[in-house]
């Protein structure tokens, strides 16, 4: 995708793009601590965690990632796999699926609508591959915050999880 008028083109993603999209995560815990929520992601940068960077990595080598940049510039960042993250307690759907493992935006960026534009994607990408089904997860604390994004984004809830005491939401979209 190109919107030229906006200077933002989306990009097949891969593991030289590590560092700028475990820059777009860290700029993302720091918003999220600015606004009161510590609970989502932590208060340490992901790149300060050997375990997430490590998972960033897997992210960017096993799955499909793609980056959204403006004027040339990683601004931010999907992650499209198979089913959910086999660590997460979230069961496969029982059809072909595509899954959003993560999504994130460098805060210098924000109300650029790449999340949306990147949703899109995902959605195109669904369709291309022939598969009906795309599903996310989300944090659905906050009262609700990002679950709504999701829903306004076209997902609709579907089950609620508890990852320790980490409350999430599974949102799924139907693509015909």
């Amino acid at each position: 995708m190109d919107d030229t008028t906006r200077g933002v083109r989306i990009r097949r993603g891969g593991a030289a793009d590590a560092p700028a999209v475990l820059h777009m995560l860290d700029s993302a815990v720091v918003w999220m601590n600015d606004r009161g929520n510590t609970e989502q992601w932590g208060t340490t940068p992901f790149s300060e965690k050997p375990e997430r960077a490590a998972q960033v990595d897997r992210y960017l080598t096993e799955n499909l990632p793609f980056i959204a940049e403006v004027d040339g510039t990683p601004a931010a960042a999907l992650v499209l796999g198979s089913g959910p993250d086999p660590r997460a307690p979230i069961a496969p759907a029982e059809e072909p699926e595509r899954y959003v493992r993560l999504l994130v935006s460098d805060r210098r960026f924000a109300g650029q609508k790449l999340g949306s534009a990147l949703l899109a994607h995902a959605v195109e990408e669904t369709r291309r591959a022939g598969v009906r089904l795309l599903r996310v997860d989300c944090w659905a604390g906050s009262g609700g915050e990002l679950v709504a994004y999701y829903e306004r984004q076209g997902f609709t809830p579907t089950e609620t999880f508890l990852a320790g005491t980490w409350p999430g939401q599974v949102l799924a979209q139907r693509v015909d």
